[in-house]
């Protein structure tokens, strides 16, 4: 049973969209960074949402937010679903993480679950998915069929987890040709179209003819498209109106599974704080339908790769591996652990420009 989405008063008043209204039903609230339509990350987010509805039919009530900014606001927001009786609160943005833990150190009772941070609490669970694992496929697609040798890639905000896309994408990319360049603009936005767009325009007139993006929205699908002969990948959501190009293939999040396993916690009982980062081997990380337009040979390559990584036989930050200074990181064979990836604040070897700070 779906439910209808619909407005209350109340809801109006705090900009809540609400599903349902029943006291005892499982109330779960959900914070978006942009517009439910953006058709990348919010849009897979309340995807998930939905999918919570149509898993417990009337014994839930979704409600969320969108446009939250980061910051103050979004504590806002927060403490707003919880005094309107949210029993399990999704705060889906990076920025979110310092709110998140506020408000929930003041609704102890309250569960709450915040993406891609790492700050937990006794109510404060946090999760993501290892997108970097999606960045390899992509990478090594991009370095086989630029004939530019410029790869751009438009990067939201210099958190750990652009880096390690960056990374990741740029190290594949060089195993298949050494000759490939990135390119890298930064944004400074999660979902801003005109933003977008003019950040894969630049990228275009550098000479990129690939552009790999890290932000929500298909305005830089749009502008390639308008450019001609420039491919580009989904990001968050499969985006697979703009294929067989430019878009080629995409990294498709799959929040469902992971919000009805933690919804049905909650209704369990069985709650508890936990720190998940799943990939490709767990179906939070898809990899969209690669087109026709990437040769064949290729694809069977970049297929291989997905299930190397998901069957555990390939980790992408694999050494030998350096950092963009030179000195050594990883030796041969070697695997980065996850903490160094979850805090990267550097680029590898061979990558141009500095980290903004």
């Amino acid at each position: 049973m779906k439910l209808t989405t619909f407005m209350t008063g109340a809801a109006v008043a705090l900009g809540l969209a609400t599903s349902g209204i029943a006291a005892d039903k499982t109330k779960v609230g959900f914070v978006y960074v942009g517009p439910v339509g953006d058709g990348g990350w919010t849009y897979e987010h309340n995807e998930g949402r939905l999918a919570v509805e149509e898993a417990f039919g009337d014994k839930v009530e979704t409600v969320f937010v969108e446009n939250v900014a980061e910051g103050p606001d979004s504590e806002r927001v927060m403490t707003q679903m919880a005094l309107n009786g949210a029993d399990l609160i999704f705060t889906t943005s990076f920025g979110y993480m310092d709110p998140t833990i506020n408000v929930a150190a003041k609704f102890p009772n309250v569960k709450f679950e915040h993406a891609t941070g790492y700050k937990t609490a006794d109510n404060v669970s946090v999760y993501s998915a290892r997108f970097y694992e999606g960045r390899a496929i992509q990478g090594h697609i991009a370095g086989k069929m630029t004939k530019s040798n410029i790869v751009g890639y438009i990067g939201s905000f210099p958190i750990p987890e652009v880096i390690r896309g960056i990374n990741s994408a740029f190290i594949h990319a060089r195993k298949v040709n050494p000759d490939v360049q990135f390119k890298i603009v930064w944004a400074y936005t999660w979902f801003d179209p005109a933003k977008e767009a003019d950040a894969a325009k630049v990228l275009i007139e550098q000479g990129a003819d690939v552009v790999l993006q890290h932000t929500d929205s298909t305005a830089p699908q749009a502008a390639a498209q308008k450019a001609g002969n420039v491919i580009t990948f989904g990001q968050a959501s499969d985006m697979a109106q703009y294929g067989p190009l430019p878009r080629v293939s995409s990294i498709i999040d799959n929040w469902a599974p992971y919000y009805i396993e933690r919804t049905k916690a909650v209704m369990d009982g069985t709650w508890t704080t936990s720190n998940r980062w799943d990939g490709i081997s767990a179906g939070m990380v898809g990899i969209g339908e690669i087109s026709s337009a990437v040769p064949a040979d290729v694809k069977a390559e970049a297929l291989a790769l997905r299930d190397a990584i998901a069957n555990g036989s390939y980790h992408p930050f694999t050494g030998p591996l350096k950092k963009q200074d030179g000195s050594d990181w990883l030796a041969a064979g070697e695997v980065a652990d996850d903490g160094t990836l979850a805090g990267m604040s550097f680029y590898v070897e061979g990558i141009e420009g500095d980290i903004p700070q």
